[in-house]
């Protein structure tokens, strides 16, 4: 393995980093997009940890949000504007 780290740590240094790019965005939708993908990296990373459910729990709760944002919100500001 590459520097002697484990697939579980790879998938939670991958979930951090995306969390870190999704806020360095200016649009919210792109944020919340790779937040989401951060967020699902953590869940995935959540479950290697032989099941860490607070990691699970907060993670998907975050996708969720994101979601409801993303779709929901998304479509009332569509009618907003027509």
């Amino acid at each position: 393995m590459l520097f002697n780290i484990s697939y579980t740590e790879w998938v939670g240094y991958l979930a951090s980093l995306a969390l870190i790019i999704s806020f360095l965005m200016k649009n919210l939708s792109t944020l919340r997009i790779i937040n989401s993908i951060g967020a699902l990296l953590f869940v995935v990373y959540g479950f290697m940890l032989a099941i860490s459910w607070p990691i699970i729990i907060t993670n998907t709760f975050i996708i969720m949000a994101n979601i409801y944002y993303l779709i929901i919100k998304g479509k009332q500001t569509i009618k907003e504007h027509h």
